[in-house]
């Protein structure tokens, strides 16, 4: 049975019980297979490897056994067998229990292909337990490896991994004679592997659907391909998987990356057909309303940044085409007031915004910075309100059944001109006399159909003007990509009287060090200020998990162990020690939200001196005296993050401090990160170092990293003239051709590149 892109796996000659580990790497159907491509390639005589990896990192190393014995264990009785294995740059040692038999196979000299999860002891790199093949060498041809597999097979029942104490194999040979007999190749690719499929068994499933899949039509003409210089769309794929020369590889990645960036600039061509046909309400500027007298009370100028920002807004809201604008900004930089005074612009034109952030911790901060600088400019049809003036409402989940009576009844008889609310915004009971503009705050936080749903609110069928504002720097090239609809405004320039932030990495074993950091904390409350320490979690995992058994549910982070420390022992220990004497309190997520707003009311008025979070503080959170901040295990956070982290201080007359405290190893990726951070307050180009160091397709999600990318060639830094191309030609495509009827190679293209949730990311957002 000949199979096509679209064919299910199980339809191919693939072993059933591969099929089902395939489906858990998401890989159901041929095509998918086949874009699951090598994350690198060794070459015969070539080290496996070219940077240390990170600890419970899964990787695949191929060398061979310089030393191979078996060592008695201390605690318990019995042996096991411990190898060390030379890739041609790192020594890797690996040890197997229970290797009764295993020990006559991996003998020294023997070359081995591991795979298993990184663990380090005295700074050497250590596999415990991992799977194994034994790979082809002079003197030894694939009959003899095949015999090694029967031995095992024979002696201990089955081929299967074992664990400590079972009485079969610690590991177990999981190739066939078939993926021994392909290590002889001269490149050999290597795959994202995990605990449950390894890289050779990934290899054997697509050479089996590679043997019996018909090529595909290419979704370029052959004159396309010739200008460009391409090969055909079916050798790309074939030469990525099974490359007999470099060149091969060289030529597929350059056609794959291609291919990558016409499906994604398709997408967003069709995206941009479609808003060409939306209309909204135009909101000219109106003199003498609320957006003058705000700017007249102002204590201050704005920025060059702010005005030509407000210029750009202002031009946009001024026609009856909707607004889709991305607003960037640097932490700090003032995006709350140029939205503020583009709300007011609508609210003069008589028609209503509203604020979508994400946390009642951010929604409550907007209401009162908004309530702050308004005056009585938000007291509409209030006893000393300013003439003109209107009303500003907050929409949370806490909030009380008749303060949020009050607001859904503001909101939909327009006695308020702006309403700030978190996904309760959403909900169907909630309705406007007439929204005509949205600001999103942080909008990666969001998922796109709640980001959807509010654009649906707007009256007689107009679409309500869009702005998204951001402080995580978008590069020009990501912001091209991933938001090729909209238009991008950018604020670098801080206000004047923002002060310098200092940052210093703090390794955590060095006690002399961590015990310095909790001096200057005290130091600075000495002084008068006050001080945020930030942990990755709350630390009542425990007591959930508890809890959650009795009722028969799963508690929160019960899957997997957690070494760093909590918000809750991290108080316990700076209560008992150095800041004994300070008034500390706690703010996390599983708090009642009135506890929150409370914690929060009594740091901003300086009753609090040190507050122990977790990132609910990350953004929006605004407390001039506040100057230090410590974050503990910082190496879990990304460097976007840590950004946005550290600039909730140094917003007053103080210079800030931010103190990195990590456990991450010298010459970790981890800590290169945050050596980039210390170096830095330029968040743009931290955005770039991020960029570099997570996979750059995820940025196609709403997650902000990790899960699956469906992006595997294009670089969003790196491939700026072969995206600017793949728009040219997706632009005259989709003009001539939209739905891409006359295009049905493109069409699978799109859908295969782009997963649904994706591509319906590039739809709705």
């Amino acid at each position: 049975m000949m199979l096509t892109s679209a064919s299910p796996l199980t339809d191919s000659s693939i072993d059933p019980k591969l099929v089902d580990k395939l489906a858990g790497l998401e890989l159901t159907t041929v095509g998918e297979l086949l874009r699951y491509v090598p994350r690198r390639y060794i070459r015969q005589g070539q080290v496996s490897a070219t940077e240390r990896p990170e600890p419970d990192e899964w990787i695949t190393v191929i060398g061979r056994i310089e030393k191979s014995q078996m060592i008695a264990m201390k605690r318990r009785y019995g042996k096991f067998l411990k190898i060390v294995v030379n890739d041609g740059r790192t020594r890797y040692e690996a040890s197997f229990f229970n290797a009764k038999y295993i020990q006559r196979v991996l003998v020294s000299g023997v070359r081995v292909a591991l795979a298993g999860k990184v663990k380090y002891f005295n700074n050497q790199i250590q596999l415990s337990h991992p799977d194994w093949l034994v790979l082809p060498d002079d003197g030894m041809d694939v009959h003899g490896t095949s015999m090694m597999a029967e031995l095992l097979a024979d002696e201990t029942g089955e081929s299967q991994k074992g664990e400590p104490g079972d009485d079969g194999e610690a590991a177990a040979l999981t190739g066939t004679a078939d993926d021994v007999e392909h290590f002889r190749r001269s490149i050999i690719p290597m795959y994202p592997a995990t605990r449950d499929v390894q890289t050779w068994e990934i290899w054997r499933a697509v050479r089996q659907v590679l043997a019996d899949t018909v090529p595909a039509a290419d979704p370029l003409t052959d004159e396309q391909r010739t200008v460009r210089g391409f090969i055909t769309s079916d050798e790309a794929i074939r030469h990525i998987h099974l490359p007999e020369t470099m060149e091969q590889i060289e030529r597929a990645d350059e056609r794959l990356t291609f291919d990558e960036a016409l499906a994604v600039q398709t997408a967003l061509a069709q995206r941009r057909a479609d808003l060409g046909s939306e209309r909204s309400i135009g909101c000219p500027h109106v003199p003498g309303g609320l957006e003058d007298q705000l700017l007249e009370r102002l204590p201050f100028e704005l920025t060059a940044g702010q005005t030509t920002v407000l210029g750009e807004i202002g031009d946009d809201l001024a026609v009856d085409h909707p607004m889709n604008r991305l607003l960037q900004g640097e932490v700090g930089s003032g995006k709350t007031l140029v939205s503020l005074l583009a709300m007011l612009r609508v609210v003069d034109n008589g028609h209503q915004c509203a604020i979508l952030a994400p946390t009642e911790v951010l929604a409550a901060q907007h209401y009162r910075t908004l309530m702050t600088m308004l005056g009585d400019l938000a007291r509409g049809g209030e006893l000393g309100g300013a003439d003109g003036a209107t009303r500003v409402g907050l929409l949370t989940g806490s909030l009380g059944t008749a303060a949020k009576r009050q607001t859904l009844l503001d909101a939909v008889t327009g006695d308020s001109g702006i309403v700030i609310g978190t996904h309760a915004l959403l909900e169907q009971n909630v309705e406007f006399f007439d929204l005509a503009m949205v600001v999103v705050d942080e909008q990666h936080r969001f998922g796109v159909e709640q980001r959807d749903v509010l654009r649906g609110k707007g009256r007689d069928d107009r679409r309500p003007h869009f702005l998204v504002m951001t402080a995580t720097p978008i590069p020009r090239t990501v912001a091209m990509t991933t938001f090729g609809d909209l238009d991008t405004s950018v604020m670098a320039e801080l206000p004047r009287g923002r002060q310098p932030i200092t940052t210093t990495v703090v390794p955590m074993h060095k006690a002399n060090w961590v015990h310095r950091v909790w001096e200057r904390a005290d130091e600075e409350v000495a002084a008068g200020r006050q001080v945020y320490v930030v942990c990755t979690r709350i630390g009542d995992e425990e007591s959930n998990r508890k809890a959650a058994k009795k009722t028969g549910g799963k508690a929160d982070g019960e899957e997997k162990e957690d070494d760093t420390i909590s918000v809750l022992q991290q108080v316990e220990m700076l209560e008992s020690g150095p800041l004994a004497k300070r008034r500390i309190a706690v703010l996390h997520g599983r708090m009642h939200p009135d506890d929150k707003n409370d914690v929060m009311d009594a740091f901003t008025r300086g009753e609090i001196d040190v507050l122990v979070a977790t990132t609910v503080i990350e953004v929006g959170v605004d407390v001039p005296n506040a100057t230090t901040m410590a974050i503990v295990n910082a190496e879990r956070f990304g460097v976007s993050q840590l950004h946005q982290l550290r600039g909730r201080v140094g917003r007053g007359q103080h210079a800030g401090l931010c103190l990195l405290m990590t456990a991450a190893h010298e010459l970790s990726a981890s800590m290169e990160r945050l050596k980039a951070v210390e170096a830095s307050n330029d968040g743009f180009e931290l955005a770039m170092v991020d960029l570099r160091q997570r996979r750059e397709g995820d940025v196609l999600g709403a997650l902000q990293s990790g899960g699956k990318s469906s992006l595997s060639f294009l670089s969003l830094i790196d491939d700026t003239e072969v995206i600017a191309d793949a728009r040219d030609l997706s632009e005259s495509i989709v003009e001539a051709d939209r739905d891409l009827a006359d295009h049905p190679a493109l069409a699978d293209l799109v859908r295969a590149v782009l997963l649904p949730s994706r591509a319906e990311y590039l739809e709705k957002s």
